[in-house]
């Protein structure tokens, strides 16, 4: 018995320093989660709660260069499955896609709740340029969880040879991501004021 609890994968993330970090971001993500949605849900009620949490997760899936959003399935998944990472993000951006076609017919005026969502709406909207963001994150994004996989794989810091390989094209890709997030938040707080900016 005390072999079999020894041999037990899962414990290794509480063992093995890499295994071990990547336990503590999913931990981290879905407690924040868990409490935006509360909020949301104390806001607007249950359902509407619901809906604005699992659009505003959408967003960070499409917006954000790291993969903390869809690691709350990516995670589960590679545990339970043992599929990468990185080829799970490619269910989490279905099911993101998914999401946000529902709720562009069904309930449009949920991206009317937060100023995080009126932006989400905007940038799907004008695909030119503001697809840009969306391309730059799911390079980012899927480059994250190429690192993901391999704290998974190893037990040492140490080890992690990709993510020495190509940490400074993910720095790159990050930083990119960032300003062109920033300007185009830009262009959008001018196109609410009426002052109208043209990108070629």
């Amino acid at each position: 018995m005390i072999n079999m609890i020894k041999n037990n994968k899962k414990l290794d993330y509480l063992k093995h320093p890499t295994k071990k970090k990547v336990l503590q971001k999913f931990l981290l993500v879905f407690l924040v989660l868990i409490l935006y949605f509360i909020f949301m849900s104390y806001k607007y009620g249950l359902g509407n709660g619901f809906l604005v949490t699992l659009v505003t997760w959408s967003f960070f899936v499409f917006c954000t260069p790291i993969a903390d959003a869809g690691f709350l399935l990516d995670f589960p998944i590679r545990l339970i499955t043992k599929i990468k990472m990185i080829y799970s993000e490619i269910i989490v951006w279905i099911i993101a896609f998914s999401l946000n076609l529902y709720a562009f017919n069904f309930n449009e005026n949920i991206y009317k709740k937060t100023e995080i969502l009126k932006l989400f709406k905007h940038i799907l909207i004008n695909p030119w340029p503001f697809w840009i963001i969306i391309f730059l994150s799911g390079l980012g994004t899927f480059l994250s969880l190429y690192f993901g996989d391999e704290l998974i794989d190893v037990t040492k810091h140490e080890h992690r040879k990709k993510y020495k390989a190509h940490k400074n094209k993910y720095f790159f890709i990050f930083t990119l991501t960032i300003i062109v997030l920033i300007i185009f938040f830009y262009i959008y707080l001018l196109d609410l004021t009426g002052m109208h900016f043209k990108i070629f």
